[in-house]
């Protein structure tokens, strides 16, 4: 309840100060407690400074705070307040300046990555090849079916290998799961297409995952909408390309591959360049720039779909990365102990 408190103060009075603070709850904690509680948030990311010792004032960061995901979407989407439109500030003046992953969180998923590192090194470029096969039926599994395709694990598995289609499923569902074996085949050839993200780079990786599938090549000029939300992206090209290559100048300025791939996860489906296809496009160029980097690729194989819009959602309506933050997390962990 302390805790809440100062969170539900700064909420509406932003920039106050510790003793502010204290002042407004001295019938709840001391400045003491204040002062505690304030230097955990900083550190959890949930809550940031400016200003230096005694002018230090604190503000609430929307991009990390705890959100219950149940009593959120308990509210009909029309019963939620959210940010209907695309945050210009979001990218140049928020996450330019913000760091993605908690200390105790790098040192896991830097624990991870070594972990990954040492077992990969000792496979046989075979065993790489099958290992790498196997996640990838997995993320064309996964992927697909957070777009709406039934096919199910082991018919897509039969699907990629013998390239049989499964019984009363569409042609469209059999050619999205083979564009994603296009894809991950082209990224695996060439691991370094993604090292350096540009917008070209992405629009080719979009006609890879659209291929065949009567959808626009190009970046949009028209308004789209997104189901179960009233985030409405931009709708004009010249802002669509200007969010995209402050997208890529951002993840190529970063030198942490993990805030690269989380970065480019989050922001191609925000900003929704293409038609149809982003949230695929965003995965396969998440992984894209893990491989690129010697990292190990994510299959998301074990996260609820339901669980992924949601996360997504939070992040389009409130500009909270806390929810997706912890799927990656859980993903790349997942990915490690599982392939390779």
């Amino acid at each position: 309840m302390e805790k809440s408190a100062i969170l539900e103060y700064l909420k509406t009075h932003p920039g106050s100060s510790s003793g502010q603070i204290a002042d407004a709850l001295a019938n709840q904690m001391s400045l003491a407690t204040v002062k505690r509680i304030l230097s955990e948030y900083v550190k959890d990311f949930y809550v940031y400074t400016e200003g230096r010792a005694r002018a230090t004032k604190y503000y609430v960061s929307p991009l990390f705070l705890p959100v219950d995901l149940d009593e959120y979407f308990d509210k009909e989407v029309d019963e939620r307040q959210v940010q209907s439109s695309y945050n210009f500030d979001l990218i140049p003046n928020v996450l330019s300046r913000a760091n993605l992953f908690t200390d105790q969180e790098m040192r896991l998923l830097t624990d991870l990555q070594s972990q990954f590192a040492t077992n990969f090194a000792q496979l046989t470029d075979e065993q790489k090849r099958k290992e790498m096969e196997r996640l990838g039926i997995d993320l064309s599994w996964k992927s697909s079916q957070i777009e709406g395709n039934t096919y199910s694990l082991l018919e897509t598995e039969r699907l990629l290998k013998e390239k049989q289609t499964a019984a009363g499923k569409t042609k469209e569902e059999a050619i999205m799961l083979l564009n994603h074996k296009d894809a991950l085949d082209f990224i695996v050839a060439h691991p370094d297409y993604l090292a350096n993200l540009t917008i070209a780079r992405i629009e080719d990786i979009h006609s890879l995952l659209i291929k065949e599938l009567g959808v626009d090549r190009n970046i949009r000029n028209r308004r789209v909408g997104i189901t179960g939300t009233n985030y409405r992206p931009i709708d004009n090209e010249f802002q669509i390309r200007e969010a995209l290559q402050q997208t890529c100048d951002l993840v190529n300025s970063r030198s942490n591959v993990f805030e690269k791939a989380l970065f480019v996860l989050v922001l191609l489906s925000y900003i929704q360049a293409f038609n149809d296809g982003n949230k695929r496009v965003a995965r396969i160029t998440s992984n894209a720039i893990l491989i690129a980097n010697g990292y190990c690729p994510i299959s998301f194989r074990t996260v609820d779909s339901i669980d992924y819009k949601k996360a997504m959602l939070l992040f389009y309506e409130q500009n909270n990365i806390s929810a997706f933050k912890k799927i990656f997390i859980e993903q790349f962990r997942f990915a490690v102990e599982t392939y390779f």
